[in-house]
Parts: structure tokens; sequence; C-alpha cells
């Protein structure tokens, strides 16, 4: 699984990309986490605004933070076609 964090901001990033993690445990869910900073990776999904998610080039969200528990719903209510 391929999932991919889109941020421009430091700190929150850290935020984003550990509550990710968190949530990717809870579910579960195996699979390498990355920090997109590319602006042609950015864009090839149409992310507008950062923060972003991304599992298999599928948006799950972007534009404002989520916290754990949305991340983790969002992946549970997604997970059949994350494959």
């Amino acid at each position: 699984m391929k999932i991919e964090v889109i941020d421009s901001i430091g700190k929150a990033k850290k935020s984003i990309f550990g509550s990710v993690l968190e949530a990717l445990k809870a579910c579960g869910i195996n699979g390498k986490v990355e920090v997109v900073s590319d602006l042609a990776t950015i864009m090839k999904y149409g992310v507008k605004s950062a923060p972003a998610l991304i599992v298999n080039g599928m948006v799950l969200f972007a534009g404002h933070s989520r916290t754990t528990e949305e991340i983790m719903k969002l992946l549970q209510n997604n997970i059949s076609k994350f494959s």
C-alpha cells in the first residue's frame, strides 16, 4: 500500500504524519508513509491545498487537518477501494 502525506508547513507536517502513522497502526494497515513535497506529484493528484492524505493514488482528504480518529474512519470506510 502506498501512503503519501502532502504538507508544506514543517510543524503541521509532523503532526499530520504522526496522526497518519497512529491511524494506520490502529487499523492494522501496513504500508510505507512518504512525505511528498514535489510540486509535479502534488499537481498530479489535483491537490490545491495542504495537508492531504493519498492512499494508492486516492485522495482521502485535502485542505485541512484531521484528527487521528477521523483518519481512522476514512481509512476504514475506504479500505476496499485501496486494493
